[in-house]
C-alpha cells in the first residue's frame, strides 16, 4: 500500500513538473469565466494557428500561461466554454505580461500590462480609433445625403472621406517612422498600410534599425516591398 502511495506521489510530482516553462509568463483574470479552456496561440506560416500553451479553468477566473518567445510578435488569448470566436491579441515578449478582462466583453477593451511593444501599439490604436470615429460620422452623413439624393452633399462628403483616408495614411507612416527601433513599426506597416504606394513602405523599411530589419516583421515587410516592386515591373 505504501509503495502504491509513494508511486502515486512521484507520478503526481512528475505531472506537475511536466508543464512547459518559458521566458514569458502570461497571467491575469477573466472575470466571469467559470469553466472552459484558455489558449495561448500564435499564427505560424501566415495562416496556421498554433496553440503554445493552454490551461483549464474550473471555478477560478485567474490563469497562468507560459511560452518561449524568441522575439516580440503578436500572440492571442482565446477560450472555449462560455463563448467562442472571441480573442485578445497582444504583443508577446520575454517577461511577465498581465491581462485582465471580462468574459462578457472579452477582447473589446482588455487591460494589458508588461509589454513595451503593446504599449506602443496601444498609442497607435488610439489614433486609429479617432480616424475610425471620424469616418463613421462621414458614413452617416453620406447615408443621409444619398437618402435625400443630394448630389452636392454626396460629392462633398466623398471628398472628405478621401482626404481623411490620406491623412490617416500619412499619420500612420509618420508613426511607423517615429518608432523605427521597435517591431511595432513594420507590424503597423504590414497591417495598416498595404494599400499605400510602395515608396512609403520602402521608406519605412529603410528607416528601420538593423535589428528590426532582421526581425520577424522586418523580414515580412522587406518581402512585401520586394513582391510589390516585382509585380509593378511586370505590368
Amino acid at each position: 500500500m505504501k509503495k502504491i502511495l509513494v508511486l502515486g506521489i512521484v507520478l503526481l510530482a512528475a505531472a506537475c513538473s511536466s508543464k512547459k516553462e518559458g521566458n514569458m509568463v502570461v497571467n491575469g483574470q477573466i472575470k466571469g469565466l467559470k469553466k472552459g479552456t484558455l489558449y495561448l496561440q500564435k499564427v505560424e506560416n501566415d495562416s496556421i494557428l498554433k496553440t503554445i500553451d493552454s490551461v483549464a479553468v474550473m471555478g477560478s477566473d485567474q490563469f497562468t500561461l507560459t511560452a518561449n518567445v524568441e522575439e516580440p510578435e503578436m500572440y492571442s488569448l482565446t477560450f472555449n466554454g462560455n463563448t467562442t470566436n472571441k480573442y485578445i491579441t497582444f504583443f508577446a515578449e520575454p517577461g511577465t505580461i498581465t491581462i485582465n478582462d471580462d468574459v462578457a466583453k472579452f477582447g473589446i477593451n482588455p487591460e494589458i500590462k508588461g509589454s513595451k511593444n503593446q504599449e506602443i501599439l496601444n498609442k497607435y490604436s488610439k489614433i486609429s480609433r479617432r480616424f475610425n470615429n471620424q469616418n463613421l460620422d462621414l458614413i452617416k452623413l453620406l447615408f443621409l445625403a444619398q437618402k435625400s439624393n443630394n448630389k452636392d452633399s454626396i460629392e462633398l462628403i466623398s471628398k472628405k472621406q478621401e482626404q481623411l483616408l490620406k491623412r490617416r495614411y500619412l499619420v500612420t507612416v509618420n508613426f511607423a517612422l517615429n518608432n523605427k527601433e521597435n517591431p511595432v513599426s513594420p507590424y503597423i506597416a504590414l497591417t495598416e498600410l498595404t494599400n499605400v504606394r510602395v515608396k512609403w513602405l520602402d521608406t519605412i523599411y529603410k528607416s528601420l534599425t538593423p535589428t528590426i530589419k532582421s526581425s520577424l516583421y522586418g523580414k515580412k515587410l522587406e518581402k512585401l516591398v520586394t513582391d510589390i516592386k516585382e509585380a509593378e515591373t511586370k505590368k
